[in-house]
């Protein structure tokens, strides 16, 4: 991490005329430590710097922490927070309708699962998952799932409240994230500008060989990469790029001789554009042998292929009721130009669990259209595995006489590809059908392995009726009695339930599992101080003017370093004045940590006796440091007679 000052005054020993600019000087401080920046008596700036001390005028700077600015001023993040209400926000992409009290339950958009977990409170203005521990406020909120910086989430927020962002200066990280997404929009006219050029005949050819016409091109922003080595980079260089920028993008890369040459050469080019629009990558197909046959852009700054999908961009305004997910862009392109608009195509990857949160932001219903060989069909039952966590609708086409949606359509027609999705397969019905074509059930022995795999297969269905269906179907298909199939699935749910109730009695039981938090990144070593410094958080949030009481202990007396952050940050807020939310925190810290102190939140505290309360939390601490300092003494003193030991030995 990396910390830069600039135009901060600071004064030198006693003579107050000594006042000496700081511009450009940086810090490098280590992860996890604690650091506070003082400002003149009242006026304290940032929890930023516990080193530097004497600054007389703390708002004549700004502060950077790896290049982001946190500059913006409480009245502001206040009305952001004030016009942007965290049910409406999060209702955007999580179906909110489960009550408990007066907060709102959904299935959690960071973890797959089918139970909801997810809770938003629209009292405290906070989201919290019981299930992986994710949680904060809305600003958050927005980060995570937009995959957002704290200032570009804050920007996100405000057009959506058509708020006026404030004006700021050497905003790096900004700066940095904009120049980049601008070089991309550029390199796509590039490469789209030469596909209509001599030198973009092999692009046309192989477009008109697939029957991808000019329309279709233009509505995805088709181009073509030259058989060159700096066609691109000589036209960016042009337009003020640098090569260093350049390479940052991913569109070159470094000679051994030092040089940069073009990434993408000779390919049919696929600009990536995410849901804002904004041209975050590139997909290259090789035109002619070669490899690899698709190429994307490396992850950037702005660019993560895991986390997006091809033509969600144009799919998204779909008013068709589901998502298409197919293998390959040209098979989208295909599928886009004979009016099945709700394609989309996973970036050269396996489909994710976060590209699966992606698609049920905006459908409820998946259909798959993966490539009719095993490689497919492998991925296929991969993809039901994930989508189906999501509570979404899965089906899954099994086509004919087709390698993949592309070949299908030009070898028989758009309609016939429109009565292949009417016609499409249940998941279950599907991974049955990809069961069955695994035995021969004409042998006993092979129906006896056919009925253990399918009774499983039915027994991991959640619905009751379901179930029983589909324990009538293997019975059919196998030539056994119903009642033997149905009794044997539900002897396996059984089996199933009681391992997963053993599974999880087992780690809650975990003492340390207790007192540790949901959060994997943070670990308590001192637990049962531990307790007491999320008690010390959780007052201090919920009853600032005990802020005030004098025995509160410095953040290092703290034995978890991540609680100390926490408590630094709110503690710093509030003796300046300012409000207290998981919103306005999101300025000094990170995401994770917003969360680990939304899930310190969500535990009881009695409010009526606080400061009783307190002092008791505050003696715990006070007493775990010195029993800890106690035993760190003794470790030296043992460690110091082993080598004295040693030494006269």
């Amino acid at each position: 991490m990396f910390i830069e000052i600039n135009n901060l005054k600071k004064s030198f020993g006693s003579d107050s005329n000594r006042v000496e600019v700081l511009r450009g000087v940086d810090f490098s401080i280590e992860k996890g430590d604690i650091c506070v920046l003082l400002g003149p008596s009242g006026s304290g700036k940032s929890t930023l710097l516990n080193i530097i001390g004497g600054i007389d005028d703390a708002d004549a700077g700004y502060i950077s922490i790896g290049g982001e600015r946190m500059a913006f001023s409480e009245s502001f993040l206040t009305e952001l927070v004030e016009r942007n209400d965290i049910v409406d926000v999060v209702s955007g992409y999580v179906r909110l309708s489960k009550k408990s009290g007066s907060n709102m339950f959904g299935l959690c958009p960071f973890h797959s699962e089918k139970t909801p977990s997810f809770s938003v409170s629209p009292d405290k203005q906070i989201y919290h998952c019981f299930g992986c521990g994710k949680g904060g406020g809305v600003i958050n909120f927005i980060m995570e799932i937009e995959n957002l910086g704290f200032r570009d989430a804050v920007e996100f927020l405000a057009r959506r409240a058509g708020m006026q962002m404030p004006e700021e200066e050497n905003d790096k990280e900004s700066q940095k994230r904009a120049r980049m997404l601008a070089l991309n929009k550029d390199a796509a006219h590039f490469f789209y500008e030469q596909l209509y050029s001599p030198a973009g005949r092999p692009g046309l050819e192989y477009m008109q060989g697939r029957r991808i016409g000019r329309a279709a091109a233009t509505n995805f922003g088709l181009g073509f990469a030259p058989d060159t080595w700096d066609s691109l980079r000589n036209a960016m260089k042009a337009k003020g790029y640098t090569d260093f920028e350049l390479f940052d993008a991913g569109l070159v890369r470094k000679g051994k001789s030092g040089g940069f040459y073009d990434t993408f050469r000779s390919r049919l080019m696929f600009p990536v554009i995410d849901v804002r629009s904004n041209v975050i990558g590139f997909s290259g197909r090789i035109i002619g042998d070669g490899e690899p046959k698709y190429m994307n852009s490396p992850e950037t700054l702005v660019f993560n292929k895991s986390r997006n999908l091809f033509a969600l961009n144009l799919a998204k305004k779909s008013k068709s009721g589901y998502i298409i997910l197919s293998e390959g862009n040209i098979d989208v392109v295909s599928l886009h130009q004979a009016g099945f608009d709700s394609a989309v195509a996973s970036l050269g990857t396996s489909l994710t669990p976060e590209q699966a949160r992606l698609i049920s932001r905006y459908k409820s219903e998946v259909i798959i259209a993966y490539d009719n060989d095993g490689a497919g069909i492998k991925a296929a039952q991969r993809a039901i595995g994930i989508l189906e966590k999501l509570d979404l609708k899965v089906k899954v086409l099994r086509m004919s006489g087709a390698k993949d949606p592309d070949e299908f359509i030009k070898l028989k027609g758009a309609d016939a590809f429109r009565n292949l999705l009417e016609g499409s397969e249940d998941q279950v019905d599907y991974r049955l059908h990809a069961v069955t074509a695994k035995y021969d059930l004409s042998a006993d022995e092979q129906k006896v392995e056919f009925l253990k795999e399918a009774t499983e297969l039915v027994a991991r269905l959640p619905g009751a009726v379901e179930r029983q269906v589909y324990a009538m179907r293997v019975a059919s298909l196998s030539g056994v009695a119903a009642d033997a199939v149905t009794a044997e699935v539900e002897r396996r749910r059984k089996r199933l339930l009681s391992g997963a109730r053993r599974a999880n009695a087992r780690e809650q039981s975990r003492p340390e599992r207790q007192t540790q938090p949901v959060e994997k990144e943070f670990r308590y070593e001192n637990p049962g101080s531990a307790v007491a410094e999320e008690g010390v958080i959780r007052l201090l949030y919920l009853e600032p003017e005990l802020a005030n009481m004098p025995e509160l202990p410095p953040p290092e007396r703290f034995s978890a370093p991540v609680l100390g952050r926490i408590y630094s940050a709110i503690l710093d807020r509030l003796r300046r004045g300012d409000s207290v939310s998981a919103a306005t925190l999101g300025d000094s810290l990170s995401g994770d940590e917003v969360s680990l102190l939304v899930s310190i939140l969500q535990k009881p505290e009695l409010l009526s006796q606080g400061e009783r309360t307190m002092r008791d939390y505050i003696n715990k601490i006070n007493n775990e440091a010195e029993l800890a300092a106690g035993s760190s003494d003794l470790r030296a003193l043992a460690k110091k007679l082993r080598e004295k030991k040693g030494y006269e030995g």
